[in-house]
């Protein structure tokens, strides 16, 4: 009797054809590799130890794939670790590596390397690579003729240097001598487009490069079955109900920043101080009825793509990204428009202004901009799918117990006098008590409080950025940690601005916040931001530092974080009496310790 056939009927027929064309040998490693997948999908189950059946030795660097990632927000840790566990699927031997974990001496000895990497900001490497890759880049990196090696790069097309950090990595490992299995992938913010494919590559070129060792030392692992807990993931998220949506800017505030209170219960999820809320919003109906408007096509279309079919307006409106503007769909418009000023933009010796275009517009006004006339298809196949947004948790767990709680700035401005918005802020800003929104928590575990209770943390944030230091010093109060708590909070005005007034001040009263610098920007001629008042305490922040103080910085990576990174290397000069090189080298020490940690966007 077969099974019940849980396919989709498009995906049913595109697996029988695909059978239909394959010898038994081709039949039996894709049954391998589907298993593998499944493996690596499946939800968590009650703990319950493996039990493994035979201890192979460890293996040397000939038969096994090192797996390095190097992740900011976690899709480059979600898409490492499922390439992790699908290798291993295959009985195949494999590692799977941060890359500030991984011993650069190791480097000369690989044979088969595997880099997943995210991109911070316009090229840039996420904070936990940037050691690793000053050693690729530099003069000590070694010759590497044994090496094979695939990069997967991670980022966003609206940035001119989409993926440059992956693509620097790809160059320089060949430049060094290894050799390139295939060609870097460049995944946008709809990942599994580019990296399905390419890890489906990658699994097939490991089993290949490794299937003699694998031979030489069979293994296996068995896990107890037991029944399945259902858990709620970024492919599956929770219904959290709004439990409030209330405005902690005061009138008069050029900011629309709200408390959100969200219930998880029943969920089951769990989250740390550092951690982030996922969130998939809908798009407006004002803004899809617009789009449809400006391409002249119809909400109830059919349209169909990669083998799922739905109304138009319910692709635009659930599955498609309309507020942030990207290069692959100019170049998609361009085509069709064939108008001198966009191709101009798109021209490589352009790249300022395609920053600054994407940077003030959105899909609507290229589409008016340009007017052509779309296919639904067309138009489907050439936006990007939507994604979700990512918020620091504003609440600690232990005193939240069943609710998440989130900081959220409601990004809106008007454009030729229409409103324009982000997408994920105005769909929560909107959200009213009772309605629901589709959650999930993205660990990051590279933002945690630090182990020793007793030590002291210093705490950096502007606007919204002050999300997780409220979660911090809830966390810190409730367990009694007898650490010192240091906040640096900056916004425009502090009449209307200043976050969590009444809770700060009442931390400070109870003891819990120890210190407290405020920069208010707007409120006089010269405008002081957080790293002016980190400059002025200078000598007391290196002398916290160096009695074994935690520093966190949260907000805006293109300015806020650099502008503060700039000044904890001026504070490592002018008290520490470091010259510019042992200034960078005592920053990345600390880093390196996991004494430095940043969670910027």
């Amino acid at each position: 009797m077969l099974a019940p056939n849980y396919l989709p009927e498009a995906h049913h027929a595109l697996i029988a054809e695909l059978a239909g064309t394959l010898e038994s040998p081709s039949l039996h490693w894709l049954s391998g590799y589907f298993a593998g997948v499944a493996q690596a999908r499946q939800p968590a189950r009650e703990s319950a130890p493996p039990l493994t059946v035979a201890a192979a030795p460890a293996a040397d660097a000939a038969r096994r794939l090192t797996i390095l990632y190097g992740s900011q927000t976690g899709n480059a840790k979600r898409l490492a670790t499922g390439l992790y566990e699908q290798v291993q699927g295959l009985g195949l031997e494999a590692r799977l590596v941060r890359a500030d974990q991984y011993k650069t001496k190791e480097l000369k000895d690989e044979q088969l390397l595997y880099v997943v990497m995210s991109t911070q900001g316009d090229g840039d490497p996420p904070d936990d690579s940037i050691a690793w890759v000053e050693f690729l880049l530099g003069k000590r990196a070694p010759k590497l003729p044994r090496l094979k090696y695939a990069v997967l790069g991670l980022g966003d097309s609206s940035y001119p240097s989409f993926c440059g950090i992956s693509q620097k990595i790809d160059a320089r490992l060949a430049e060094l001598g290894a050799q390139r299995l295939q060609e870097a992938g460049a995944a946008d913010l709809d990942v599994e487009t580019v990296a399905i494919p390419w890890q489906t590559r990658a699994l097939e070129q490991a089993r290949e490069a490794l299937k003699a060792g694998a031979a030489a030392a069979p293994q296996a692992t068995v896990t107890p079955l037991h029944p399945q807990t259902e858990k709620f993931t970024r492919d599956r998220p929770f219904q959290a109900e709004v439990l409030l949506n209330q405005p902690i800017t005061g009138r008069g505030s050029d900011k629309d920043i709200r408390h959100l209170e969200l219930s998880l219960e029943g969920s089951k999820l769990h989250y740390e101080p550092g951690d982030a809320l996922g969130v998939w919003p809908l798009q407006d109906d004002t803004l899809v009825a617009r789009v449809l408007e400006a391409s002249g096509l119809n909400a109830a279309d059919a349209v169909e793509h990669q083998g799922a079919s739905r109304p138009l307006g319910e692709w635009l409106g659930r599955y498609r990204e309309l507020t942030v503007l990207t290069r692959p769909f100019l170049a998609a418009l361009a085509e069709r428009a064939q108008q001198g000023d966009l191709t101009a933009l798109l021209a490589p010796d352009a790249r300022e202004q395609l920053a600054a275009y994407l940077s003030t517009h959105q899909l609507i006004d290229a589409l008016r901009q340009w007017p052509v006339r779309w296919s639904g298809p067309e138009l489907v196949a050439a936006l990007r799918p939507l994604t979700p947004r990512l918020y620091s948790i504003a609440s600690c767990a232990a005193v939240a117990e069943d609710e998440v709680h989130l900081t959220l700035g409601h990004v809106a401005f008007e454009l030729d006098g229409e409103a324009r918005w982000g997408v994920a802020s105005h769909f929560l800003s909107e959200r009213a008590e009772g309605d629901t929104v589709p959650v999930f928590i993205e660990e990051n575990t590279r933002f945690r409080l630090p182990a020793d209770a007793s030590r002291d943390i210093i705490m950096i944030g502007a606007g919204t950025g002050v999300a997780p230091f409220r979660a911090f010093v809830q966390a810190r109060a409730e367990a009694g940690a007898p650490g010192r708590n240091w906040l640096f909070f900056g916004n425009p005005h502090f009449t209307s601005d200043f976050l969590y007034q009444t809770e700060w001040q009442q931390a400070l009263k109870d003891g819990h916040l120890h210190r407290i610098d405020l920069a208010f920007s707007r409120d006089q001629a010269e405008k002081i931001y957080v790293q002016h008042k980190l400059l002025a305490q200078g000598a007391d922040v290196y002398d916290w530092i160096q009695a074994g103080a935690c520093v966190y910085v949260c907000g805006d990576a293109d300015r806020m974080a650099r502008d503060v990174h700039a000044a904890l290397l001026d504070i490592a000069r002018d008290h520490g009496g470091l010259d510019d090189e042992g200034a960078r080298q005592w920053l990345d020490d600390l880093a390196a310790q996991g004494r430095y940690a940043r969670d910027v966007y």
